[in-house]
């Protein structure tokens, strides 16, 4: 372990919102909202002033007007943003090849590494800080620990313009007192059950016990066990590195219930598996990213006892990582599924065999011997489906893979990810 923590997230402050102040000063100091569709629309981002009257993003415009009626209300302008990102990336990128894009405006750099050119982590990020102020003349805010989920939370904790450093060592104190709303996966289902028990805060959380939280919510009660050790294992993946394959759509009408997610997942897993056979890969680490109705973005991973291309232990691998997402009482507009970690397909595994897709497995397959034969019905699946149309005998219990998608995307290796 590192004796100092080297990860950071930065976050730009109401970004959209400040960019429209930036560029039309004189609505400095004015309660500014950015959201489409009239009345009926969705605050896209409020700025600060705004938000002291209890206004947020991704809250229905006509609710914002009624709690700031004076508001400045603009139409947004995306185009506009996608610059100012692309700005501020290549400020990240100056300073670490390891930059992993949440969102337009916000990414975990890992400055391991760095000390020599940099000095110190938190000399870094004021450097940051203060290259993003010079080239576009917005701020950001800074978290700085040695795991992801914690950065992310100390970057929220002296907003605007703030910096929060979590030393190491000093986790679990951060922790102990906050509420257990600030913890990953923690919705108004899960936080109503817990301060139920009495559980108010992740110390509370962290006394209850593995045993105890596993009993009372499966494997979404190990991940908060972990997370309340201040346990995050994920590295910073980066975007702009040939190193991912994935497939996520944007849902017109949300998703409520596992169900339904693990369809969609589904239908992820087998277009991923299509472009690991593609491209002659198999894949170790299994990523799922999911974003509510509230646009809350979790992401999981883990990795698998061998590298695989088959669409079905994908699959599997990601309703693990969902069993540890509460989606009890919450609706998703978006899921998907990446893979990274890539291996050469072995060329002997894909030899031409005759093989029953609907046989029952064979008692006596060794481990090795059913690897080999998925790797087969894979191949084939995939051939099948590259030649006549990905429909061509997609999984029924997917339905159709678009769906009522209304974005749906597929990377690849050597493309980058954000455009």
């Amino acid at each position: 372990m590192s004796a100092q923590p080297t990860i950071l997230h930065v976050d730009m402050d109401a970004f959209f919102a400040s960019v429209e102040v930036r560029d039309r000063p004189e609505l400095r100091g004015q309660p500014v909202l950015v959201a489409g569709g009239g009345r009926r629309g969705v605050i896209c981002a409020a700025s600060y002033e705004a938000r002291r009257f209890g206004c947020r993003s991704a809250q229905p415009t006509g609710q914002a007007l009624r709690l700031c009626p004076h508001a400045v209300v603009i139409a947004p302008r995306h185009d506009a943003y996608s610059e100012v990102s692309r700005q501020v990336f290549a400020i990240f990128e100056r300073f670490t090849p390891l930059v992993e894009g949440l969102s337009i405006d916000e990414a975990f750099l890992d400055l391991g590494g760095t000390e020599r050119l940099w000095g110190p982590p938190r000399a870094a990020a004021e450097a940051i800080r203060a290259a993003v102020h010079a080239e576009t003349q917005l701020t950001c805010s800074v978290g700085i620990s040695r795991v992801k989920f914690l950065a992310k939370i100390a970057s929220g904790m002296n907003k605007p313009n703030g910096l929060t450093e979590i030393p190491v060592g000093g986790e679990l104190d951060f922790l102990t007192t906050l509420p257990i709303a600030a913890l990953w996966g923690v919705g108004p289902r899960t936080q109503e059950k817990l301060e139920r028990r009495g559980i108010h805060s992740v110390g509370d959380l962290r006394s209850l016990g593995e045993a105890e939280l596993q009993r009372h919510f499966g494997a979404h009660g190990l991940h908060l066990h972990r997370l309340s050790h201040a346990v995050d294992e994920r590295a910073v993946i980066p975007d702009r590195a040939a190193k991912s394959i994935s497939s996520e759509d944007t849902y017109a009408d949300d998703l409520v219930g596992a169900p339904e997610l693990r369809r969609r997942l589904l239908a992820q897993a087998t277009r991923v598996a299509d472009r690991l056979v593609a491209e002659a890969l198999r894949a170790r680490v299994v990523h799922l990213k999911i974003r509510d109705h509230h646009f809350i973005t979790e992401t999981r991973q883990c990795t698998l006892p061998r590298p695989s291309d088959s669409a079905r232990e994908l699959y599997d691998a990601a309703c693990r990582l969902l069993d540890a997402v509460e989606t009890d009482g919450r609706s998703f507009r978006l899921t998907g599924i990446g893979v990274a970690d890539f291996s050469p397909r072995d060329a002997t595994t894909t030899a031409p065999q005759q093989l029953d897709l609907l046989a029952a497995p064979d008692a006596t397959t060794t481990p090795s011997k059913s690897a080999a034969q998925n790797a087969a019905i894979q191949a084939a699946l995939s051939a099948i489906r590259e030649r006549h149309g990905h429909q061509a005998l997609f999984p029924a219990d997917a339905g159709h893979q678009r769906g009522n998608a209304t974005g749906a995307s597929t990377h690849h290796p050597n493309q980058r990810r954000r455009g």
